[in-house]
């Protein structure tokens, strides 16, 4: 097993440098009030959707399993709140199709403590023991990927995990949420990184945070000073990397930390590592030992068209217009995104609730939309900046021209179209104003439906 050694510290090739507006960085986390109903969509990560395991009617306290699965790629829901179920029916989703979920009607007078759930002992757990605790509390990826964290954490048999990479870098324009994550929930991450460690095998651990945090990594470095000594699970130590957009994408994380590039196809744990969340690792590090499953996350709230912007601990469930209404942006804002501006997706209604996967709902208004949405689409005029932006080392200018002539397979093929990661890099900079990456997205889908 090769230990990498050094850590370079240096940014990768390519990317830009969007304005950063993170607007409430110096802002502490608040609590967001239950909203009189909850939809918990089931499917809403990575992988086969759970089945219901409760009824209509059915009383159900916060924390308790309303969705069970039986499938490895897959991961169980928990009543977010305490109440009644009142509907197990088709409900609209932040992707458009309306899928199956499950509606509570809140208690008013419910005090909404965690009542499920029992305190447990890991400390003599084994990997797998571990895994399947990850597995029973409904986790994912926090940052937006939404990918069952059991499985992101289990590594296959002929591989050797020697180093846990935390990403702690949250690039996106506007979204603070795991940045104040770290400044205030530093020791749970600590814990939950040490659980991660276990799981994989890991002899250490390097978290990354992007330079512009300086706060972050004092909050971090202070909580492994605190922890030295109390367990001999391999070292943790936090490394600040240059600021630079898409820094969070785990390839590129592990290109400005260690100089070595993930494989073509490949993925982390081919060069002996697991990538994972601060946010991830850091619920992981509070629900783990207390036994309890996924019932909240903190999501971003922000934006121009944002009057009390700040970053919310809110139930999983919470309808999006409840979100608006309480940080007080207007019913009629002209854009909701759900996610960071540059990989995030704009909502469709404002029925749709807040899922594991959504790290930010940012508002813009009609006016802060009237520029961009008075330009026009024009030719490609080969400047080649987005093969300069590209981090991936791609030529979106050849992909677009091949999508737009819908020769999918040469662009899966020889040009790598799956080594796009969606970043947006090529169409923020493109003078042209043509939507690549929307482009991109659609020829995977073609792909895989003709894959299928």
């Amino acid at each position: 097993m090769r230990l990498l050694s050094y850590f370079r510290g240096e940014a990768f090739q390519r990317g830009i440098h969007p304005p950063s507006c993170k607007l409430t960085a110096a802002t502490p986390i608040r609590r967001m009030p239950f909203a009189p109903r909850l939809t918990v969509p089931l499917s809403q990560h990575i992988g086969k959707p759970p089945r219901p395991i409760v009824q209509v009617g059915q009383e159900v306290v916060r924390g308790q399993p309303i969705a069970r699965t039986d499938d490895w790629l897959s991961v169980p829901h928990h009543a977010p709140a305490t109440g009644v179920v009142e509907a197990i029916d088709l409900r609209p989703s932040a992707r458009g199709p309306w899928t199956q979920s499950i509606v509570i009607r809140v208690h008013p007078g419910a005090t909404q403590e965690d009542l499920w759930g029992e305190p447990r002992d890991l400390s003599g757990a084994t990997p797998q023991d571990i895994l399947q605790a990850v597995w029973d509390t409904g986790m994912v990826g926090l940052g937006g990927a939404a990918f069952p964290s059991h499985a992101k954490l289990s590594v296959p048999k002929q591989a050797k995990v020697h180093t846990l990479v935390v990403n702690g870098c949250e690039c996106e324009p506007y979204l603070t949420c795991d940045h104040r994550v770290m400044v205030e929930e530093a020791d749970p991450l600590i814990v939950g990184i040490r659980y991660a460690m276990r799981a994989t095998g890991a002899v250490r651990t390097i978290v990354g945070v992007e330079d512009n945090k300086p706060d972050a990594v004092a909050a971090i470095q202070a909580a492994i000073d605190r922890a030295r000594g109390t367990t001999t699970e391999g070292d943790i130590f936090v490394e600040a990397v240059p600021t630079k957009y898409p820094q969070g994408s785990e390839k590129m994380l592990i290109m400005a930390l260690f100089g070595v590039e993930v494989p073509s196809g490949g993925l982390p744990v081919q060069l002996g590592m697991v990538v994972n969340n601060v946010g991830t690792l850091a619920a992981l590090g509070r629900l783990l030992p207390s036994g309890r499953g996924l019932t909240e996350r903190v999501v971003t709230v922000t934006g121009p068209g944002v009057a009390r912007p700040g970053d919310y601990r809110m139930p999983l469930g919470t309808p999006l217009s409840f979100v608006l209404e309480y940080a007080g942006a207007p019913a009629d804002s002209r854009q909701v995104i759900l996610g960071g501006p540059m990989m995030g997706q704009s909502a469709a209604t404002l029925d749709v609730p807040i899922t594991k996967g959504v790290s930010g709902v940012l508002v813009f208004k009609g006016d802060d939309l009237a520029h961009r949405e008075g330009l026009r689409t024009f030719p490609c005029i080969k400047c080649g900046e987005c093969v300069e932006s590209c981090p991936m080392g791609l030529n979106p200018s050849q992909l677009g021209m091949l999508a737009a002539k819908r020769e999918y397979e040469t662009m899966g093929g020889q040009y790598h179209l799956g080594d796009c990661f969606e970043c947006g890099c090529c169409t923020y900079v493109c003078p042209s104003n043509i939507p690549l990456v929307q482009q991109f997205r659609i020829a995977k889908q073609v792909l895989r439906e003709r894959a299928v």
